[in-house]
């Protein structure tokens, strides 16, 4: 069966095992009929009146029909998902069926980051709406990606009025779901800086209930994600819906529920910072967004976004390779370091195993040398008090050492080319690059975080400037590995547009180089996971996850992470113990097989200060995160018990070829309990597989599951499967 089904004016989109439809009403309305299990007939047009009913008081047949692309005015007072101010300053419109096309592939929106696919992996539907009355388009954009169940849509406003009009409201995702007679529950991902992606689940009520960002970007208090459960919806069982926006701005998400039962979700740029003006004979478009559907729980829900967002959004050419272990300097030296602490700290690395070296805060400054957080950032000069051969002669270096396995130790810089702090040459020369607002002819004060201001990247002459000044940097050296940190949110927007205006350059510096130097493996960090969404996935092919490195803290924010972003997108380090973020101390092996549940494998760590045991330790700890590497990059996870509901979590990956690795902890020693099984998933039926040495049928493995002797606190295990 085709991708896409069209029968007259109905519409529907196949996945392998999902469904999504709609159809045109007589009055020309696009009216939703079903998301969910594979329906191969058209489904029967969803009711625009509950039987027996009659439209009294507020109701109307617009207020009660399941609308595809709700917009404002006509009797549907839901949320809209499109709302359009015009030139006179109505804000009704009338968006009306006019064609539909139906093309092979998925092309990519011009200055924003979309999903990607040819004709075998994806087919996109175009419905054309028409107001008449305002002279406007709207193109909605339906992708869908069979293999990966996923529905992706986004849309487009054309004004081919007279006059400029604005653009309010534009939620790039709207679906109205029929009644559950179990009702639903919404899904969320939020939290705080080092307490990302805390998840949390809340019935659907009657009327509005949501979260949003307006920060200027998808933040660290809540992600750009929001799903909706069963009641009784488990990691293997029950209906499961993802949305998730592709985007890095502030953004708006929801669930309205009307009087009949019906619930409207939206999830699309936040309206408090829009306001986008569309002149006569231009347009405006809209982020897309990912939906998808699971009948069998959050796991196979999840590992539909893992497999589209590695094969069809990000575009690094790092995506599908193993990531070389790493040590950073940040915890060994902070701000107070020189070149020969970072050789030295790099020459010990390369002795126990360690491939890349990367330099953190401070390298930069001259006039206002960047020796705290207070001075020289937006002045990407090297300090050559602190490297005083210049930074590529410590690149050259430290390039010269060979780790255990004769690799040459490659070298990573950081770097914040958003910020800048006010004691700069950069803010000195231009003051007005920054984001400020004013009033009557004065300026605000302008408000700092961590003692910096945020450029104002809407502005090209600020976009080429940040092209050029890290440009030349990864051109007079060899870095092979860039981490893009972003500390400060936008307190002040001069209009509500700039956000959205600063988000497109935004993407347009690191598209341009991430383009011009492909082989760099980039990684996104903002003040930890302030920014981890699927906008900047499309450049850059993992982020680091949070700044909180505590390994019992990093099982819940990674699992929170991981109900939407591929495992090989997330970067997690050994750090020391105590940890400097919580106090708490845990065995290096317990850290170690926690930060393996990431991408990127690292070490936050002062090597001058291993104890004999640690150094001992530490080189076969590495080798073990090589080996699992190809798990975590190519595998599907099954999160087989999750740290919020037990004290003993665990999670396997599994390759194509069917191999895994299973990861198993115990938090806390528990006197005369015994723990539970593990249980696997996502075997091959029928066949046998060698767990250390031993061989169990599949079906063993996934009834009666496996067993460890745990003992004390902070406790783990490492396990390999392998296909007989």
């Amino acid at each position: 069966m085709s991708a896409v089904q069209v029968e007259g004016k109905r519409f529907t989109l196949h996945g392998d095992s999902s469904s999504y439809s709609f159809y045109v009403s007589e009055h020309g309305d696009l009216i939703h009929s079903h998301f969910g299990g594979a329906s191969h007939s058209d489904p029967s047009p969803a009711p625009v009146i509950p039987d027996g009913g009659w439209l009294q008081g507020n109701s109307t047949a617009y207020g009660r029909a399941q609308r595809e692309f709700p917009d404002n005015g006509n009797g549907d007072f839901g949320l809209p998902a499109v709302r359009v101010r015009h030139g006179a300053g109505t804000t009704v419109t009338r968006f009306l069926y006019d064609s539909h096309q139906v093309v092979e592939g998925k092309k990519g929106l011009e200055g924003l980051p979309a999903t990607f696919g040819d004709g075998k992996s994806a087919t996109t539907l175009l419905i054309t709406l028409k107001d008449k009355v305002a002279r406007l388009t709207a193109t909605l954009s339906y992708a869908v990606f069979p293999a990966h169940n996923a529905f992706v849509r986004s849309f487009k406003i054309y004004n081919g009025s007279d006059q400029d009009v604005v653009v309010e409201a534009a939620a790039s995702f709207s679906v109205d779901l029929g009644h559950a007679a179990e009702g639903r529950d919404m899904l969320q991902l939020s939290g705080e800086w080092a307490r990302e992606a805390q998840i949390i689940t809340r019935r659907v009520q009657s009327g509005f209930q949501g979260f949003q960002s307006l920060t200027g970007f998808s933040s660290h208090l809540h992600n750009p994600f929001l799903g909706l459960v069963s009641p009784h919806t488990t990691e293997t069982t029950g209906d499961a819906y993802g949305f998730s926006l592709v985007y890095t701005g502030s953004f708006s998400a929801s669930v309205e529920r009307n009087a009949t039962g019906i619930d409207r979700v939206l999830i699309g740029m936040n309206p408090l910072q829009l306001d986008w003006t569309v002149s006569p004979g231009k347009s405006f478009t809209s982020p897309e967004a990912v939906a998808v559907y699971s009948d069998k729980g959050l796991g196979q829900m999840s590992r539909h976004f893992h497999r589209l967002y590695r094969d069809h959004l990000s575009k690094s050419s790092w995506t599908h390779k193993d990531r070389p272990v790493l040590i950073n300097n940040w915890e060994a030296t902070y701000f107070d370091f020189d070149e020969e602490k970072i050789y030295n700290i790099a020459e010990k690395a390369s002795e126990i195993g360690c491939s890349l070296a990367v330099l953190d805060d401070g390298w930069f400054g001259t006039k206002y040398p960047r020796n705290s957080d207070s001075a020289g950032l937006g002045d990407w000069k090297v300090n050559e008090n602190k490297l005083r051969g210049g930074l590529d002669a410590l690149v050259q270096r430290i390039g010269k050492l060979k780790n255990d396995r004769g690799e040459s130790i490659k070298f990573g810089l950081w770097v914040e080319p958003e910020h800048v702090n006010p004691a700069s040459e950069l803010f000195e020369a231009h003051p007005e690059w920054t984001l400020h607002a004013g009033a009557n002819g004065q300026e605000y004060p302008r408000v700092q975080q961590r003692n910096q201001y945020i450029l104002d990247l809407s502005q090209v002459a600020v976009q080429d400037h940040l092209i050029k000044v890290i440009g030349d940097i990864l051109s007079l050296t060899a870095i092979s590995y860039v981490k893009w940190d972003c500390n400060k949110a936008m307190e002040q927007l001069p209009t509500p547009s700039v956000g959205h205006a600063y988000i497109l350059g935004l993407y347009r510096v690191v598209d341009t180089l991430t383009t011009r130097f492909p082989d760099i493996l980039w990684e996104g960090c903002a003040s930890g996971g302030g920014r981890f969404d699927p906008g900047l996935l499309q450049y850059w092919p993992g982020s680091w996850t949070s700044d909180c490195t505590d390994p019992v803290d990093r099982l819940h924010i990674q699992t929170g992470t991981s109900l939407v972003y591929p495992p090989s997108s997330m970067s997690g380090h050994v750090s020391a113990s105590p940890n400097h973020q919580t106090g708490r101390e845990t065995p290096l092996a317990f850290r170690a097989h926690v930060a393996m549940l990431c991408g990127s494998f690292g070490l936050e760590l002062d090597p001058n200060h291993f104890s004999a045991q640690e150094k001992k330790d530490i080189p076969g700890l590495i080798h073990l995160s090589e080996r699992i590497s190809p798990y975590i990059i190519q595998g599907d996870l099954y999160r087989l018990a999750r740290p919020e509901q037990t004290n003993w979590p665990a999670f396997l990956y599994l390759k194509p070829d069917g191999s895994g690795v299973l990861l198993a902890y115990q938090i806390h020693n528990k006197i005369n309990t015994s723990s539970p099984a593990i249980r696997l998933q996502g075997l091959e039926p029928g066949r046998t597989y060698k767990v250390d040495g031993v061989e169990y049928k599949e079906d063993t493995l996934l009834s009666a599951g496996l067993r460890f002797p745990w003992k004390g606190d902070y406790q783990s295990k490492v396990v390999f499967i392998d296909r007989v």
